[in-house]
């Protein structure tokens, strides 16, 4: 009886030299490689030409999905609210608005607010814009020869704040600060503050549109003038009131932020699409 060694059939064959025999993934990559007739250096240039314009040039289809989310930005939305108030405003005090703009208001407690400002001649209007329901919920109206100091610089917080924001804001002064009470400055819900903070919509960049009423300097490049033609016009009545504007850092007084933190990362403060909500 033939034992399985002397079988013709079967001939031992070396694990190694069968590994040896059969091309390896790098000797198949390599040879595709130099089938291409490119090498591994200009493939890496390539791939990194493709990142840097993916960043440089993100989806433009992308954009609209994220704006949308902001009930501001939608078809009609500004134009209704701006006309709404238009006509309140004519009703109330006569008077014609010479321009509007959407921007954000940062409270004493660093919250932030979707505010819709207009300016005429003799006031300026702060209002609170419900763009979900199209109605306006709150007017504060500031006259311009009240307005006594600008304030414009980066936003500055104590040394123990757990809640700081970057970039730039503008601060209006109605009011001096020295007769502010200690129970209004704690308050966070207090309408007596004496001045308002403002910084840039979120949603600036959405167009050309939004990108002109929603840039802060667009907005102060027509204050200032309205506000020195309103104290040169009261000054017959003897006020005597000069506009100061300086460039200083703006200060919020927050130290934990606790409530900021949570209502700004969820952006309570704006009309805002939140998802339908189910079980």
């Amino acid at each position: 009886m033939a034992t399985i060694g002397s079988f013709d059939g079967f001939q031992p064959v070396s694990l190694k030299q069968e590994e040896e025999d059969q091309p390896s993934e790098n000797d198949h990559l390599s040879t595709k490689e130099g089938n291409s007739g490119k090498d591994p250096g200009s493939r890496r240039i390539s791939r990194q030409q493709s990142i840097t314009e993916a960043t440089l040039y993100p989806n433009p289809y992308r954009q609209p999905y994220v704006s949308r989310k902001y009930f501001a930005t939608r078809p009609g939305a500004i134009e209704t609210a701006v006309e709404d108030l238009k006509g309140h405003i004519a009703q109330t005090s006569g008077e014609t608005v010479q321009g509007f703009w959407l921007l954000t208001e940062i409270d004493h407690w660093n919250n932030e607010k979707e505010k819709i400002l207009l300016l005429t001649d003799k006031t300026l209007l702060i209002c609170k814009y419900d763009f979900i329901m199209l109605s306006c919920v709150q007017v504060q109206q500031v006259p311009l020869n009240a307005i006594c100091r600008i304030c414009l610089g980066k936003f500055a917080f104590p040394g123990m704040s757990l809640d700081k924001r970057p970039g730039d804001g503008l601060r209006i002064f109605w009011g001096s600060t020295e007769g502010w009470s200690l129970l209004s400055r704690w308050n966070p819900w207090s309408t007596e503050v004496p001045y308002a903070t403002f910084t840039e919509h979120p949603m600036k960049q959405t167009s050309e549109k939004f990108l002109e009423i929603c840039k802060l300097s667009e907005f102060t490049s027509k204050l200032v003038p309205a506000i020195e033609n309103a104290h040169k016009n009261s000054a017959g009545s003897g006020s005597g009131k000069e506009l100061v504007v300086l460039t200083q850092p703006i200060l919020i007084e927050t130290y934990t932020g606790l409530m900021s933190f949570i209502g700004n990362r969820n952006k309570l403060g704006y009309s805002l699409a939140r998802g339908s909500i189910g079980f």
